[in-house]
């Protein structure tokens, strides 16, 4: 059998339930109040958490009803369909009026006096929330994870899409809930709850400093220029020498390295000048003067591979090259 009980014109249903032999009637507390910031009452310490101030007679009617503990509830605002949730400091307030941080009627849009439904809800037990700072001082803070953790002893439950205010130092740091689970408004007491920050709201990406084109254009030059002065490695730059000691025949051509770092010989007939001086450091293929300069070069080397020849034979002994004499006389 179900009845209606009558709450300051909000009736709800109650049903009759047994337990160990003892009927009770169990149902859901509902009430309406009229709201106003702490600062109408001495209770400064509400401002920085997210508990509530109740009259006796909610404690009354929430013992009556067996709620469970801890108690947290949920506040309504009607007019603009604002929801947050919240729990209960003490229950010391005057009839009909509820005592809340001035925060948490700017997040339900509640100005002084007006009215404020509460109802008690059960939530489930937070294991994440991802909180946002509004700006970057929170950053600056030495140790913020441990400010927060201490600041929010001062809170039963979180709801995303609040602005929930931490203070430390003198100063107020306001961090939006952005992300919970298991649901968008979890009960963090007695639970191990993951904690994670977004960038702050007003972050900015540090900007690049602008280099001006002049700037870049003489940076390159530097560049080109420390590069040309760096020494660079020519290969087969040195002189030859005979592996029997005797000297060489002929001088070899002096070596000399181009701007691209390549070496080339160097002639010493004016063909071969003309020659290195057409191609500035190319090969180029087919060319007359390169042809006669290697012919010249050929015809002397010819020449002093056979003086070579002519000393080497008078040094060596020749058998029965002397004079021949008669026995006649």
């Amino acid at each position: 059998m179900v009845h209606f009980l009558a709450l300051n014109s909000i009736y709800l249903p109650v049903e009759n339930m047994f337990y160990d032999g003892y009927a009770y009637h169990r149902t859901t507390f509902e009430q309406t109040y009229r709201c106003y910031p702490s600062s109408f009452i001495d209770k400064p310490q509400i401002e920085s958490g997210g508990k509530i101030i109740m009259p006796p007679s909610a404690l009354d009617r929430l013992a009556s009803l067996h709620i469970d503990y801890p108690m947290l509830f949920e506040l309504r605002n009607a007019s603009t369909d604002r929801v947050s949730h919240c729990g209960v400091l003490e229950f010391i307030a005057e009839e009909g009026v509820i005592y809340m941080p001035y925060w948490m009627m700017q997040n339900l849009l509640l100005q002084e006096g007006n009215i404020v439904r509460v109802r008690n809800v059960t939530l489930p037990k937070g294991t994440y929330v991802k909180l946002q700072p509004h700006t970057t001082d929170f950053l600056d803070i030495a140790n913020p994870k441990a400010i927060l953790e201490t600041a929010l002893r001062n809170y039963s439950c979180l709801t995303v899409g609040d602005s929930i205010m931490v203070p430390y130092n003198n100063k107020k740091y306001f961090i939006d809930i952005v992300e919970a689970k298991p649901s968008n408004c979890i009960s963090i007491i007695e639970t191990d709850c993951e904690v994670d920050f977004a960038p702050p709201l007003d972050y900015k990406d540090p900007e690049r400093p602008v280099v001006p084109a002049s700037a870049k254009g003489q940076a390159k030059a530097n560049e080109v220029a420390v590069a040309e002065a760096e020494p660079k490695f020519n290969p087969f730059t040195g002189s030859g020498r005979r592996l029997d000691g005797r000297p060489l025949s002929y001088e070899p051509q002096p070596v000399a390295a181009n701007s691209n770092g390549q070496s080339h010989s160097v002639a010493s007939s004016s063909g071969s000048e003309k020659a290195t001086q057409q191609t500035q450091g190319k090969l180029v293929f087919g060319s007359h003067v390169n042809r006669a300069t290697k012919e010249t070069t050929k015809v002397g080397a010819g020449k002093d591979r056979k003086q070579e020849e002519e000393a080497e034979k008078k040094d060596k002994f020749n058998a029965f090259s002397g004079k021949k004499y008669s026995l006649r006389g």
